[in-house]
């Protein structure tokens, strides 16, 4: 619609409601039906990390990752700063070598970038990442790299619309990364979050919804009105192949509609944070 065409903005305003109104009238004809998961799309971060992170959150979300990507669903890995030092580990799990060359570049690029601004990607772990028992780049990346599971690379870029698991590029800056990464169109997607206690939900705009996964059940305990899923007790691979089987259902009923907190306190409409100045990591 034009505002120069119907006369202005209040005309536009009527208008606009006006066709809102009749779009909302054909919703009511609309019945929810089943869909097969291989139609589900998981997008994976970190909401903060803390020492207990690659003990317990990350490999459980790891498990429910490969239980999606079995099911014919796909997984995206996003967060290139903070996959810096664990590379390697991606580049061994590229089903092809132009992947393993993509991945190759990719952190290339993020060094280039980083030292034109004059940092380093090893200044990314934050405050909180630290006090919690991670002090380098490295010790992030070798436990967030763990969300991904063990199912093969078959996609690295800033649109990964390809294969059942990929590594999105994006960087790693909370207040603004789900939503100009994590909602990149496809499939339906929905996203995890292994975090240290940050309040954030679905965070910059509407989108898919956000279930958050907390690496200790002190953490659980002290905001569980916050988080959805408990992973604290996932200390040995017994109990991660068990509590993952759990979040993989967790994750299913919340695809099929189930709220999660961060929905439920109304998260994410409103959120914002501004682009930081200089590299944003």
């Amino acid at each position: 619609m034009s505002i120069q065409e119907l006369g202005g903005t209040n005309a536009t305003v009527a208008a606009l409601v006006q066709q809102v109104a009749a779009m909302a009238a054909s919703l009511e004809q609309l019945e929810r039906e089943p869909i097969p998961l291989s139609e589900l799309t998981l997008g994976l971060q970190c909401g903060g990390s803390d020492a207990a992170s690659a003990i317990t959150a990350n490999p459980t979300l790891g498990v429910a990752s490969d239980l999606l990507v079995a099911a014919g669903g796909r997984v995206v890995l996003g967060e290139t700063p903070e996959i810096f030092g664990a590379e390697q580990l991606l580049r061994q799990r590229a089903v092809t070598p132009d992947i393993a060359r993509r991945i190759d570049e990719t952190i290339a690029w993020w060094l280039d970038y980083a030292a034109r601004n004059g940092v380093v990607l090893d200044n990314n772990p934050s405050t909180g990442n630290r006090e919690g028992g991670i002090t380098t780049i490295w010790e992030k990346s070798l436990g967030a790299f763990l969300k991904g599971g063990s199912s093969p690379l078959q996609d690295v870029g800033q649109l990964c619309r390809t294969g059942r698991r990929a590594w999105l590029d994006v960087h790693g800056y909370t207040g603004i990364r789900p939503g100009v990464g994590h909602r990149d169109g496809g499939r339906r997607r929905e996203r995890a979050r292994v975090h240290d206690g940050s309040r954030l939900g679905v965070r910059l705009a509407p989108g898919p919804p956000c279930l958050k996964i907390s690496s200790t059940t002190q953490l659980y305990e002290r905001m569980s009105g916050d988080i959805d899923f408990d992973a604290g007790s996932a200390t040995t691979r017994t109990l991660q192949l068990e509590r993952g089987a759990e979040l993989f259902d967790a994750i299913v009923r919340m695809a099929s509609g189930e709220p999660t907190k961060s929905e439920g306190l109304g998260f994410g409409a409103e959120e914002i944070a501004p682009w930081k100045v200089g590299a944003v990591l």
